[in-house]
């Protein structure tokens, strides 16, 4: 894979410098940039890359980014990653085109299968399965849709258990009973499933 561009962007310089070896190790090419404004200076379009940003950033965040690039017409396949992860955030990210969203700190193994199947081409889930993920929605209790519903509203457990009249605990287990009846591994993976069928 070593034609396999992966722009890195985030302000911290140890962060880069630890994830650009660990690209390098892995068979990627790396190039890295200290904030989203460096990497549009020098980033033309083309390629087969992958960009992996943080998401808060000073300047120009990754939500912004994200959104500038697709203005742009730019298809590379993007991972946001943060610190700072809620539910909100990773709706956004997703809504608004991410490949993938990674809460910091995340394994070498989780950053690498994300980088792995943005290159796959594996952003959203084949046309042929809408039918599945159709039948996997019909398939859910109404308490686990309305669950649904506040989560891809970008609200928390806590924030979805008050509006439901429920405690969180019994919140978390109908998000874990959904999550598994639409096979999602992930929220991010569970926002791109349901925003497909949408």
């Amino acid at each position: 894979m070593s034609s396999a561009v992966v722009h890195l962007i985030d302000d911290d310089e140890d962060v880069r410098r630890a994830l650009a070896f660990l690209l390098s190790t892995a068979g990627f090419a790396a190039r890295v940039y200290g904030s989203a404004s460096l990497f549009l200076e020098g980033y033309d379009g083309a390629g087969d890359g992958c960009i992996v940003s943080d998401v808060r950033m000073p300047g120009m965040d990754g939500l912004q980014l994200l959104k500038t690039l697709k203005a742009k017409g730019v298809t590379v396949p993007v991972i946001v990653m943060t610190g700072h992860a809620d539910v909100a955030l990773a709706v956004e990210a997703m809504k608004a085109g991410a490949a993938d969203f990674i809460e910091k700190p995340f394994s070498d193994d989780v950053l690498l299968a994300a980088i792995q199947a943005a290159f796959a081409g594996r952003k959203n889930a084949p046309a042929a399965d809408a039918g599945k993920v159709r039948d996997r929605l019909a398939a859910l209790t109404p308490r686990e849709k309305e669950v649904l519903e506040g989560l891809l509203a970008g609200h928390p457990n806590k924030t979805i258990a008050y509006d439901l009249g429920l405690s969180p605990r019994t919140v978390e287990v109908h998000r874990a009973n959904l999550m598994t009846k639409m096979g999602a591994g992930s929220l991010s993976e569970l926002v791109r499933l349901t925003l497909q069928v949408q």
